[in-house]
């Protein structure tokens, strides 16, 4: 009996031995409820100790690291720049060549030769108006001046050899030229039938079709415009007046267009508006994509201020204290990562895109706060992230 129970046990233990530990996933495939609930009980303890491990951990870590309770700041190195201060005015584009073209003729508008879009040049017949029989009558006149013409010149060559009368060489004299007139006359007459392009450009519309009846001064025919020789123009302030002046380097902005130009300012009005007190410039543009148009919309920035020699810094970062006194906040480094700061009142001038001039309280090579300024005291310590403290 005891032999048996022996054999027993050990097939027990040599069973126990050779089991092999079943995963997670298995047992959640085949695993019963008593082994499940099993691993779940062991994972716990398991989860438990390494909780209080990274706790001991970080502790520890805390006890050790000197900057961990500092604020962490980063900073800027001071240098001179160049400030620029910009006026912005609103302005409209434009063009001295953009007219509509009226006709000087009455009658009807039997020719349009050209069509919308079309570049023309200057003298290029465009359309022609019906002359009603006044080409005819140019005909007449033309050779009645041409047998006038003729008539002058045998009787000038006679009177030259002292035969004739005087009395026949005049009346041949102003029988020509009263011809000659009345056809000068006639062909401008005529040629206001013709109407030719003013000035070197684009057909933008066609106002009036062929067929219509039209007037001087009544009946608009076509848009020619020219954009080779745009321009801004915009009203300035008059307190102005002296800052801005023919020549002066300007940055024109067209907002729908996303676009940023350089131009100079090449006309100054003499005159000042007594309705808004202001006086308009001038803004020469170039237009060599010809994405211009005629009164877009423009933003000019004038340089009404500059300064070779100064601190810069930015806006965002300047203080105010319960005097309304600009401050910020001086760094002095300790470590290679840690320092004390001090809070310097400044004197600030002009503002630009987000940055404002410093004429007093800081100078060049002084480090001072850039992101963290706003939960600062006066000597408090503080951690920085930035390794590079140049500006």
């Amino acid at each position: 009996m005891k032999k048996i129970t022996t054999i027993i046990c050990i097939a027990l233990v040599l069973s126990s031995c050779g089991h092999k530990e079943k995963s997670v996933k298995d047992l959640i495939a085949n695993g019963s409820l008593l082994e499940l609930r099993a691993k779940k009980k062991e994972l716990s303890q398991e989860q438990s100790e390494i909780k209080n491990e990274l706790s001991a951990l970080e502790n520890r870590i805390n006890a050790l690291d000197n900057t961990k309770h500092k604020t962490l700041v980063t900073t800027i190195k001071l240098s001179d720049t160049v400030f620029r201060h910009f006026t912005e005015v609103q302005g409209d584009v434009g063009t001295d060549q953009n007219i509509i073209i009226y006709p000087q003729f009455s009658g009807t508008l039997t020719q349009v030769y050209v069509k919308e879009g079309q570049d023309v040049t200057k003298g290029q017949l465009l359309a022609k108006i019906d002359d009603g029989g006044l080409s005819s009558q140019l005909a007449q006149v033309r050779v009645q001046a041409e047998l006038a013409k003729t008539t002058f010149e045998r009787q000038s060559r006679l009177w030259d050899q002292n035969i004739g009368s005087e009395i026949q060489y005049l009346q041949a004299k102003t029988n020509y030229e009263a011809s000659k007139s009345s056809f000068d006359q006639l062909e401008k007459q005529f040629e206001k039938t013709n109407i030719r392009a003013p000035f070197t450009g684009t057909i933008d519309q066609i106002i009036t079709d062929q067929g219509s009846l039209v007037n001087p001064g009544q009946s608009p025919l076509m848009r020619i415009v020219n954009t080779s020789d745009m321009y801004v123009k915009a009203d300035v302030p008059e307190n102005y007046l002296g800052k801005v002046t023919e020549g002066s380097e300007v940055v024109v902005d067209f907002i729908s267009l996303g676009k940023t130009y350089t131009g100079k300012i090449r006309q100054v009005s003499n005159f000042i508006n007594p309705d808004n007190r202001s006086f308009s410039i001038q803004v020469a543009l170039p237009n060599k994509d010809n994405i211009l148009k005629p009164n877009l919309i423009a933003t000019i920035k004038l340089n009404d201020y500059i300064s070779e020699k100064t601190i810069v810094i930015p806006s965002s970062i300047v203080q105010k204290n319960s005097k309304n006194e600009s401050l910020v906040f001086i760094y002095t480094p300790e470590t290679d990562s840690t320092g004390t700061v001090k809070q310097t009142v400044i004197k600030t001038g002009k503002e630009q895109d987000g940055h404002i001039e410093v004429s007093e309280g800081i100078k060049s090579g002084d480090i001072i706060i850039l992101e963290g300024a706003r939960t600062l005291r006066d000597g408090q310590e503080v951690s920085i992230k930035n390794a590079n403290n140049e500006q």
